[in-house]
């Protein structure tokens, strides 16, 4: 199910909760349709990933199918490569300047699009770094996503102290959100003392909340635990909690950001959150439907059986869970990390092999 376009405005639960407590939401797609239902509902950002990208890219393949055979009839020497990542940039440039209004209106704190670096570079910080530095000159409202693995940690603090706002993703513990907001914090400073504007700067770091979830899921059946199903609902909200209030206690000027939505309780349990809910589409349109109040239960803590029968029986739990639980040097290979990038790379080459159908299509598949 998809977001309508010119679904009714009138206010529902999303937009309340924009509008009576500190809890923003993004729009989990780049879709122009989804991004629009979504601003009139009250969103204030939205973002994108390998993805998000090929699902808009089948979904608005009557816009998407002649600009891609138009940027390779203009570039007749560029790689399939190239063309990928122009529709990836115009991709983003098209959704940011739909939430170009919000921008303005917030004076540059919200109303950003999220543009993710290549996945496949989670290894190289320079990389990273140099494509960012690329994808922040493409609107004024764009902010760059780079992967909490090693090397993204340090990219992100590259990118921060040249003045780029940046997201953090692939992220599921709370050390890895504070190792993204102590590389935020080093690069905001260095930032400032070059004369940058920092109080214009708005760095988010996402915890994949539900992939946590579902690799809490797959250990429990890879090494047969027997647990209370109903826990494995709270492993990404409980992690979001801990590093949520880790984050007021050090006063990081870094916002959390929850991302990848399973089920209902990923909305209800953060509402309230000085924070962000990425929310698909489709669960967009369940919450403004539901006839839910929203209130605010960030500070309600998980059920304390839950949150002990996870410790107890899945270790990696507590290593998302306790802010000291994996070093650094460990994050690039976190089960759920490993799960994720190969997701996202996956993605990837899916994309560029649609792109590769489209510029150079498949001689025994065409009719004529």
């Amino acid at each position: 199910m998809t977001a309508p376009a010119h679904a009714s405005i009138a206010a529902g639960p999303l937009e309340a909760m924009v509008r009576t407590t500190p809890t923003d939401y993004w729009n989990d797609s780049c879709g122009v349709a989804e991004l629009e239902y979504a601003v009139a509902h009250g969103a204030t950002g939205a973002t994108s990933n390998p993805s998000i990208v090929l699902e808009v890219l089948h979904r608005e393949q009557a816009h998407w199918r002649p600009r891609i055979r138009e940027l390779a009839t203009a570039n007749p020497t560029w790689t399939e490569t190239d063309i990928t990542w122009a529709v990836i940039e115009e991709m983003a440039v098209r959704g940011a300047a739909i939430l170009e209004p919000v921008f303005r209106r917030e004076h540059g704190r919200k109303g950003r699009l999220s543009i993710q670096t290549n996945p496949a570079n989670y290894l190289n910080a320079e990389r990273m770094l140099d494509q960012g530095l690329g994808f922040a000159a493409l609107a004024p409202n764009i902010q760059v996503k780079f992967p909490s693995t090693r090397a993204g940690i340090e990219a992100i603090e590259m990118a921060t102290a040249a003045g780029v706002n940046i997201n953090a993703t692939v992220n599921f513990s709370v050390s890895q959100a504070i190792a993204v907001a102590e590389a935020v914090e080093r690069g905001l400073d260095a930032y400032a003392a070059r004369g940058g504007d920092v109080a214009a700067m708005s760095p988010v770091c996402t915890i994949m909340i539900g992939r946590l979830d579902d690799w809490m899921r797959v250990l429990v059946e890879r090494d047969d635990i027997a647990i209370d199903p109903d826990a494995l609902n709270w492993a990404g909200i409980a992690a979001f909690k801990r590093a949520y209030g880790v984050f007021g206690e050090r006063r990081y000027r870094t916002r959390l950001l929850a991302a990848a939505f399973r089920h209902r309780l990923h909305w209800t349990e953060l509402v309230g959150a000085n924070a962000i809910l990425t929310i698909p589409p489709a669960w967009q349109v369940r919450f403004n439907g539901s006839g839910i109040v929203p209130e605010p239960r960030i500070d309600v803590p998980v059920p304390a059986g839950h949150v002990h029968e996870l410790l107890e029986r899945i270790p990696d739990f507590v290593r998302a869970y306790d802010p000291d639980g994996l070093a650094i040097a460990e994050f690039d290979g976190f089960g759920a990390t490993v799960r994720t990038l190969r997701a996202f790379i996956k993605s990837y080459h899916d994309l560029l092999g649609t792109i590769r159908d489209e510029v150079l299509p498949d001689p025994d598949t065409r009719r004529g």
